[in-house]
């Protein structure tokens, strides 16, 4: 079981409910791929650097978790699957 970190900008046309629904989706994923999310940070929206699929601004999230390395591969395809998260960054957390 690894420990990873993932931030998503997820559809700015999307209201506060519908966003919730995006990470919640996200959380559902990572535990029926045997995983659990320990942390889900909201950031909100924000503008970003350059327009991302057409979009200057994003409504961000931040969620650690713990997932197994072999689901990784996986998950990363169910992110992609995603209609409303235009981009995403996941990481390993290297331990200390």
């Amino acid at each position: 079981m690894g420990k990873y970190e993932l931030l998503s900008a997820i559809k700015p046309n999307l209201d506060n409910d519908e966003a919730d629904k995006v990470v919640t989706k996200i959380e559902e994923t990572v535990q029926n791929l045997g995983g659990n999310v320990i942390d889900t940070e909201k950031m909100g929206r924000k503008k970003s650097a350059y327009d991302v699929q057409g979009y200057r601004d994003s409504y961000f999230v931040v969620q650690k978790m713990n997932l197994p390395e072999d689901k990784v591969v996986d998950f990363k395809r169910q992110l992609r699957l995603n209609e409303n998260i235009l981009r995403t960054i996941f990481t390993k957390v290297k331990k200390a």
